[in-house]
């Protein structure tokens, strides 16, 4: 299987994605200020059962534990020389786990950083560092990059330029606010048109909202676009209870939600933030149906 088929397959039916990975390695211990992407080293297995748990709820389609895995992220943890160790490590056991049946995802996360004129790094710099991470990525096994959890239109480019130079097929996933916009007041039909224009093979939303939230975003995206559209919300709107974080949608609640996404023609289907191998075996066995 390669990217190539999932265009192809998710065209004709919905492709289930995963949720969560930082909710579920705090799970196993992973305690704030820790460098996630160390954990693809660290505690591999880890990291590999839950790549294997989410394919066994019904994951057609993982994304790998590097969302933080580029130069600039990984220098604040004195790691910014092991971008090739650490990408090529979080893809290896996502490939493990996925078979030759399912896809591997590759995650791109922003960098945290402005690009110029709000900020210091120039497109190009961007684009170099992506491009790093993504090649890196594509050695290991990744059938697809995706980037997401952008908020800034020219650095998710960047990203999508960098990562295009490895030809690898691309999916593009933005951040939504309630207000309908990214952070830095991008709206979805804008993120669609110009990111597939500059070449995402798929589009979408992912993080920000929960799954009520993020109907009309993919909405309007599946109205402008004949290609791939994604929705990865968040397991609900998260609150602190106890000192902890926790998102309050239940497994019964994102089934039912996923099954209006799949209605809207949304081709691929999982979750973010709080989203459990729970949650994706409720929306399997829905959109199955």
């Amino acid at each position: 299987m390669s990217g190539q088929d999932l265009i192809l397959l998710a065209a004709s039916e919905i492709i289930i994605a995963d949720g969560a990975m930082g909710t579920m390695l705090q799970a196993h211990g992973m305690t704030a200020g820790v460098c996630p992407e160390l954990w693809n080293v660290e505690h591999a297995d880890a990291v590999g059962s839950v790549y294997a748990a989410y394919i066994a709820a019904g994951s057609r389609m993982i994304g790998t534990n590097t969302f933080g895995g580029n130069r600039i992220k990984l220098d604040a943890y004195g790691l910014s020389d092991r971008v090739a160790e650490l990408n090529h490590a979080g893809v290896a056991l996502a490939r493990a786990a996925a078979g030759p049946d399912n896809f591997v995802a590759a995650s791109i996360g922003p960098t945290g950083k402005f690009l110029e004129p709000l900020g210091d790094m120039t497109f190009e710099e961007a684009e170099d560092v992506f491009e790093e991470q993504a090649r890196a990525q594509v050695d290991a096994g990744a059938d697809v990059i995706i980037m997401e959890t952008f908020s800034d239109l020219p650095e998710i480019k960047a990203a999508l330029k960098g990562a295009l130079k490895t030809g690898m097929p691309c999916f593009c996933t933005m951040a939504f606010d309630t207000g309908g916009r990214t952070m830095m007041g991008i709206d979805p039909v804008t993120a669609a048109l110009e990111l597939t224009d500059h070449g995402a093979s798929g589009v979408g939303a992912n993080c920000g909202l929960g799954p009520d939230g993020m109907l009309d975003i993919v909405a309007k995206m599946r109205e402008i676009t004949c290609g791939i559209v994604i929705a990865q919300p968040n397991a609900g709107l998260p609150e602190i209870v106890n000192g902890q974080t926790v998102y309050n949608s239940s497994a019964e609640e994102m089934a039912a939600y996923a099954i209006r996404f799949a209605q809207m023609g949304i081709n691929i289907i999982g979750g973010c933030c709080g989203t459990t191998p729970e949650h994706i075996r409720a929306i399997a066995k829905a959109v199955r149906m």
